[in-house]
């Protein structure tokens, strides 16, 4: 049980990667609080893994500092805090995404997570024992491509946000790490690509892919075990890869 005892809030955790992230962290011994602006895939996830469920939006402070709370009072603390939640305009030209895909971008990509710090800081700071943030990137922050620009400075923002807060909380003993997957088959899967999910499309996506597929949640949630876990206790502002080579 490498997270034995540990609490952890996973953002986002209702499908995708962020519910393949809470399942190995409650396979794994964690106390888990899996949120999701969508209630009733928070409480399905949540109840099949012995966890707690919170709806809320990432983008709102009010929200995410109940996220918060919510650990603390069911659980007793926190340990391990997951920025997962994430959203995407559709994959096109430049000019064509409206100022609202915009700032909805950027609130629920970048946002959240000063939301996150401003509330889970504290707390880690006042348990005087450290803890691991870990936060949902995209190789779109290390090797671009075209047609997802916003998106792409989206993940840029939080590579650097990542790798800035690593060295500030460094002496509180608080780790931040990002992982930076390729492209998964996840619900915006038909907005990354900009293509109806056909399979000739997702080949169009993988054939830039040394390993040959997309990640998957599986994939995220190993790396996430890995930077959350006390083996890994002395890394701190890693941008890690999940990516089949897609950046090597």
């Amino acid at each position: 049980m490498r997270l034995q005892g540990k609490v952890a809030i996973v953002t986002g955790g209702g499908g995708g990667f962020g519910e393949g992230i809470a399942r190995l962290y409650a396979a794994q011994g964690a106390k888990v609080v899996v949120t999701d602006i969508r209630h009733n895939a928070a409480m399905r996830v949540a109840h099949e893994i012995g966890g707690v469920a919170v709806e809320g939006d990432v983008s709102l402070g009010p929200d995410v500092q109940n996220m918060v709370d919510t650990a603390v009072s069911e659980f007793g603390g926190l340990d391990i805090v997951v920025n997962n939640a994430g959203t995407t305009h559709r994959n096109g030209p430049i000019l064509e995404v409206d100022e609202e895909s915009f700032d909805r971008v950027y609130a629920v990509n970048v946002k959240s997570i000063y939301w996150m710090a401003q509330a889970c800081v504290p707390v880690l700071r006042r348990q005087g024992r450290g803890g691991a943030i870990v936060n949902i990137s995209s190789t779109a922050g290390i090797r671009p491509r075209p047609g997802l620009v916003w998106y792409n400075g989206s993940k840029g923002a939080v590579n650097i946000i990542t790798q800035c807060m690593a060295t500030e909380l460094a002496h509180d003993n608080i780790r931040v790490n990002a992982i930076c997957p390729v492209i998964g088959a996840t619900g915006l899967l038909e907005s990354f690509m900009g293509l109806e999910d056909t399979p000739e499309s997702r080949a169009k996506f993988i054939a830039s892919v040394p390993l040959g597929r997309m990640s998957t949640p599986m994939d995220i949630a190993n790396a996430c075990v890995f930077l959350a876990e006390d083996a890994s206790s002395f890394l701190t502002g890693v941008l890690l890869p999940v990516d089949g080579g897609r950046c090597a």
